[in-house]
């Protein structure tokens, strides 16, 4: 079994028992709306009649997750699965909780969701699909549409505002006009949002097939300028037409963004953000071509601030920002020096690197020269032996060159990453001329006296 068809079966066995014990309960949201579009679920919910005390009294080992709001978590046949009373919310004055909940009948329930598409319920048993919002129509229509009056939806909880562009994203969906003109108007109210929600339910956005179009949801419906203003300038920013015929740097960041299959995060947030500072560096002059020099530098500075703000956490932030920085790398490989191209050939994301550097040239001039380039000699390297052409054993660490009488200092990571290069061009391959190399490298710098 695989993990989704251990949580339906998990699901389903929640259910059999809820039933046997006089409740109704049902499958509910998104696995319902995933089963009518013929896509399997990532998981299956349950929404029940039972009140919260008796889900956790029906089963021996739960999780109250959201007593408060119906919610708990049933950890049953190694799965988690949600468990939801049926509920109608009262006033969500935090914009993210309900003050208070009252139990109440699966149409009430289908009332207070999101969208239309994720309100419905399904009979397990019968197959029989609850349908009290009009999801139905929306799913064949192909229309993303908030429940009831958009306004009061996003008021509850400012975070549907971009959950809304992630379904539609996922979904392939166009935004119904109400549920549309409400994210829009709706949209300078999401600085509110809690910066972790707000990254989260980005990063989703980005893992997507639909990034592409999500994003562009972003910029059209004034979220950008609320959540991610340091996008705002790549519209408009000219880029040179003989490398760009695609036009202005945001077109070529929504190409590269469309062309990733199966990114990571760190190559997600990259993608996005790869030429955040060409507008920063935009030059132009008389008689020459548009420049952008240093654009990468600039961009992962611009990049570490906007992953520090979002709260991306930082062994994600020091991926992005490391591939922002490096992106330009595999375009110049032909000319780098035998060692440069060996410690970029033997870096841990390398095929991130590799697939940033793809995208890139896919949405611009479709010269993929250097990734061929690239591939072809790390094929090489490692024929003749990753070990012994890519990470060669040190010839000489720290104790050596303090015994060759040099001051610990700066100088000493200096000395060793030369004598590495020096080894990675295939100069030195034995210590006694490391040694040798090491004293001329040596000469000028400041020993320790005789007497400590």
């Amino acid at each position: 079994m695989d993990l989704q068809s251990d949580n339906k079966a998990a699901a389903l066995h929640v259910i059999s028992s809820l039933r046997a014990a006089g409740h109704t309960a049902y499958f509910a949201g998104g696995c319902v709306r995933d089963f009518l579009l013929g896509r399997a679920p990532k998981d299956y919910d349950v929404a029940t009649a039972a009140r919260p005390e008796q889900v956790r009294a029906l089963f021996e080992r739960t999780e109250a997750v959201g007593a408060a709001f119906g919610v708990v978590l049933v950890l049953e046949q190694g799965q988690a699965v949600e468990v939801a009373t049926f509920r109608d919310d009262g006033a969500y004055s935090d914009g993210r909780r309900p003050d208070e909940v009252r139990y109440t009948t699966p149409e009430r329930d289908a009332q207070r969701r999101d969208f239309t598409v994720n309100g419905m319920f399904q009979d397990p048993e019968s197959g029989q699909v609850l349908d009290f919002v009009g999801g139905s129509a929306d799913l064949d229509a192909r229309l993303l549409r908030a429940i009831g009056e958009p306004e009061r939806r996003f008021q509850e909880d400012r975070l549907r505002v971009l959950r809304a562009v992630r379904f539609a994203a996922e979904l392939g969906f166009e935004l119904e006009p109400r549920t549309a003109a409400a994210m829009k108007a709706y949209a300078p109210q999401l600085q509110g949002l809690a910066w972790e929600r707000v990254s989260a339910e980005l990063s989703r956005l980005l893992l997507c097939p639909g990034r592409a179009g999500g994003m562009s949801l972003l910029m059209e419906l004034g979220l950008a300028q609320a959540l991610l203003p340091e996008l705002l300038p790549l519209v408009g920013c000219a880029q040179p037409p003989q490398f760009h015929p695609e036009g202005d740097v945001w077109a070529h960041t929504l190409l590269a963004l469309g062309a990733l299959v199966d990114p990571s995060p760190a190559l997600a947030w990259a993608t996005l953000l790869h030429d955040i500072g060409k507008p920063a560096c935009f030059s132009h002059e008389p008689g020459d071509r548009i420049r952008f020099n240093r654009h990468e530098a600039v961009g992962a500075v611009m990049a570490e601030a906007l992953c520090r703000r979002l709260r991306l956490g930082q062994e994600l932030s020091g991926g992005i920002c490391t591939l922002v920085r490096d992106h330009l790398l595999v375009g110049h490989a032909d000319r780098l020096r035998e060692s440069k191209l060996k410690r970029l050939l033997r870096r841990p994301d390398l095929s991130e690197l590799l697939e940033l550097h793809r995208v890139d040239c896919t949405a611009s001039h479709g010269d993929l020269s250097m990734q061929g380039f690239c591939k072809a000699k790390l094929a090489e390297f490692e024929a003749q032996g990753r070990e012994a052409s890519l990470l060669p054993k040190p010839l000489l660490t720290g104790h050596d060159l303090i015994g060759m009488g040099l001051k610990p200092g700066p100088k000493f990571g200096e000395i060793l990453e030369g004598l590495e290069d020096e080894q990675l061009e295939g100069r030195i391959q034995d210590r006694e001329t490391a040694l040798a190399w090491a004293e001329r490298a040596m000469e000028g710098t400041e020993k320790p006296s005789p007497n400590g």
